[in-house]
């Protein structure tokens, strides 16, 4: 099976080709023939009959359908969740229950779909692009068997175009925060980002918002208004609610999402018939939406991960290696990131141990050697797509996490193991150090200095010890485990994102 999988994921990568702008232009980049697939997998009347939550928005989209599939799960519905990126195993993209599909069943729908496409694979006909069959392929698998009481579908990119946009009568559809994020592709203000996020509206069915900018909220509400879609603001998660739980995923701006995710949820109880004996309100949240937003997990946004590789030096006397993993990889997210950072890490409760000692032992707390006391030191472990750009990154993320006391001892640039042209596995082979092209890592570097040193980073400087290049992730996590080694008192605090592909292949790595 191992040997059918890979091939299968080879199968994949051929797919995968540059993204090019969907306009009108080149009509939506042919997605007319998106229709043309459907009838081929005979998935029109299938889809028909998904109940689908259909949600779209430039942050907090995966967030928003990772609660919403909880609650519903937990409210004893059978779910399927639909996501973007996966972070280690394609397979992460497709849901059941809360769980990613197994192997033998993803094999089972992936060469069925496969197999009816390339038959009729011609120059009038070719190959759906990637993101367009996995979008197929998760239709197949939801629809497939026991058929799934709610699929929850996250949009790829944009709306309007995006290959889950075939969905013609979804019960509920939710748009998350807007920003500036895939603009070469989504156009260059935030009216026209909206614009193409409100291509998911359909006549007639309600939609769901957050609070937005002005721009972009006059952009909804006048798509909303030609469609007669009633679009309603949600509030944020009123923490109170939620009975002494905490939110399954970390950080405060998951207050608007967990938001939404109640609204999308509580339509879509109403829509099909199955509120019931629920009461929700300002002022009361149903036990199982409150388990299901507690209960609620999404790698790589907001995770701490401790180097297990150090075994015993792991613990409260001797130093460690902690992993903060964030995907963030827009200026907002980064922001939000970056307050998420610095909040956590003064949670952790060696940082606390360190502020009791220095209080007691005043003078002598904070250095390595000191009796008792832990030297924390916070390092960067940053790359970011080229199609980005770090100037506007980057200051973000170090100015915020200033603003709130950190300070970065060490900034590392590495480039991603996996390669954007290629569909990865466990067993994927790493990419040869030698055969990498370090010139966008270089310029991220020279960003990262002038920040430093310059104007706008001068109250970070004091505290800075440089920064490194790393010809591969590996040569990285080593040099970073080498230099806990070395200091066994200190405690390696490492802020892993820009990218999703990034913190991906950290985890791959650590978890070997």
């Amino acid at each position: 099976m191992a040997r059918e999988y890979e091939a299968a994921l080879n199968c994949l990568s051929s797919l995968i080709t540059r993204r090019s702008r969907a306009a009108r232009g080149n009509k939506g980049d042919r997605y007319d023939l998106m229709f043309d697939y459907l009838k081929i997998l005979e998935l029109e009347d299938a889809i028909s009959q998904l109940k689908i939550i259909h949600v779209a928005g430039t942050k907090g989209k995966g967030s928003t359908c990772t609660f919403t599939e909880s609650i519903l799960r937990c409210c004893g519905f059978r779910t399927g969740l639909f996501t973007s990126p996966h972070l280690i195993d394609v397979r992460e993209r497709f849901r059941l229950d809360g769980v990613k599909v197994s192997e033998e069943k993803f094999l089972e729908h992936f060469w069925w779909c496969w197999n009816r496409l390339q038959e009729k694979n011609g120059d009038n006909l070719p190959m759906p692009t990637y993101f367009r069959f996995l979008a197929l392929l998760a239709f197949k698998i939801f629809s497939a068997e026991q058929q799934v009481d709610v699929a929850i579908v996250e949009v790829g990119l944009g709306g309007k175009f995006d290959a889950t946009n075939v969905v013609k009568e979804p019960i509920v559809c939710g748009i998350s925060s807007l920003g500036y994020d895939h603009m070469e592709i989504l156009g260059n203000t935030l009216g026209e980002i909206a614009g193409e996020k409100a291509g998911i509206f359909k006549k007639g069915v309600p939609a769901w918002t957050v609070p937005q900018p002005e721009e972009a909220m006059r952009m909804l509400e006048e798509k909303a208004s030609q469609l007669g879609v009633p679009l309603q603001v949600v509030s944020p998660l009123d923490h109170g609610l939620l009975k002494n739980q905490h939110l399954g995923l970390d950080g405060e701006h998951q207050c608007l999402n967990a938001g939404l995710a109640i609204a999308l949820s509580s339509v879509w109880l109403k829509t099909t018939g199955n509120l019931q004996g629920m009461q929700i309100d300002q002022n009361n949240l149903p036990e199982q939406f409150v388990r299901g937003l507690s209960r609620a997990s999404l790698e790589g946004r907001a995770q701490v991960v401790s180097d297990s590789s150090l075994g015993q030096q792991q613990n409260s006397n001797l130093g460690g290696l902690t992993f903060y993993l964030d995907g963030a990889h827009s200026p907002e997210s980064l922001e939000v990131c970056a307050k998420w950072f610095s909040r956590v890490i003064r949670e952790d409760p060696s940082h606390l141990e360190e502020q009791i000692h220095k209080k007691h032992h005043p003078g002598r707390g904070g250095h390595p050697n000191s009796l008792g006391g832990k030297e924390h030191l916070q390092m960067l472990l940053f790359n970011c797509m080229s199609v980005r750009n770090p100037q506007l990154l980057l200051p973000r993320l170090v100015n915020t996490c200033s603003q709130h006391g950190v300070k970065f001892h060490k900034a590392l640039f590495v480039p991603n193991q996996s390669a954007y042209n290629k569909v990865g596995s466990h067993a994927s082979p790493p990419t040869d150090p030698q055969q990498v092209d370090l010139s966008w890592q270089l310029t991220l570097q020279r960003v990262w200095e002038n920040l430093i040193h310059g104007e706008q980073g001068s109250s970070c400087a004091n505290a800075y010890g440089g920064s490194l290049v790393f010809p591969s992730l590996p040569l990285a996590l080593n040099w970073l485990r080498e230099s806990v080694q070395r200091r066994r008192s200190v405690q390696v605090q490492v802020l892993v994102t820009g990218s999703l592909h990034l913190v991906g292949d950290v985890l791959r790595l650590i978890r070997k």
